[in-house]
């Protein structure tokens, strides 16, 4: 079933429980349950069907109208909805944020900090990749981009740690795990020595993101944020 669907179906569903259908069988015509979905009487009655062989409704055709009953699993379904939106309206920090920025070619050291044998053990450890030597560089020009991207660093992320070797100190980073094009997982990384200023984003990913996303320098991308739960 397609996103779609789902969301029409559920909000069908939704109203077909303020009608009292998840509580007793309620005697429904399709007519006015097309005033409440603003939708034709045609599109209802599609919808009811739809429900009903999804096994969230049954249903029995009368002169009047249709009764009609939510069964368990659709009550489940409107359980799950409202867990979701619970979850959603309780949380201290949004599920998700996305960010655009124009892709630039950097300064060419994000290899060298990728390539450190202790930060890829925690990246792979925290992070759950290996990541590919390198980073895409984008930079935020918008006004909304630049003030949710310093929005983002009060939210929590993976905190990777710094750590001294012989020559010198390398300093903890702070990820937060990322979907690039709504097409490729990788991790966002604030680190708290950088060479650039708070307009740009460097991402990791474990595939070379130039070439998996066919990207060139001055090209826009979309960039969702994920919260940790």
């Amino acid at each position: 079933m397609s996103e779609e669907h789902t969301c029409r179906h559920l909000f069908t569903l939704l109203k077909l429980a303020e009608m009292g259908a998840h509580r007793r069988t309620a005697k429904i015509s399709t007519g006015y349950l097309a005033g409440k979905l603003n939708a034709s009487q045609q599109t209802a009655s599609r919808y009811l069907i739809e429900l009903e062989k999804n096994g969230w409704i049954e249903r029995a055709i009368t002169p009047d109208g249709c009764l009609i009953k939510i069964t368990d699993k659709g009550i489940k379904q409107l359980n799950q909805l409202y867990s979701t939106l619970k979850v959603l309206i309780d949380s201290a920090y949004p599920p998700s944020i996305t960010l655009e920025g124009t892709v630039f070619t950097g300064l060419g050291e994000g290899a060298y900090y990728i390539a450190r044998e202790n930060y890829k053990k925690q990246f792979l450890e925290k992070l759950g990749f290996d990541p590919y030597p390198g980073t895409l560089n984008l930079r935020l020009v918008a006004d909304y981009d630049l003030k949710t991207k310093n929005e983002l660093e009060a939210y929590p992320g993976v905190e990777v740690e710094g750590f001294k070797d012989e020559d010198r100190t390398f300093g903890p980073v702070k990820c937060y795990p990322v979907i690039l094009e709504n097409k490729v997982k990788g991790a966002l990384i604030l680190a708290l020595r950088s060479h650039y200023d708070q307009s740009v984003l460097e991402i990791i990913a474990p595939v070379p993101l130039r070439k998996k996303l066919s990207l060139k320098d001055g090209q826009k991308v979309k960039v969702e944020v994920l919260m940790l739960p």
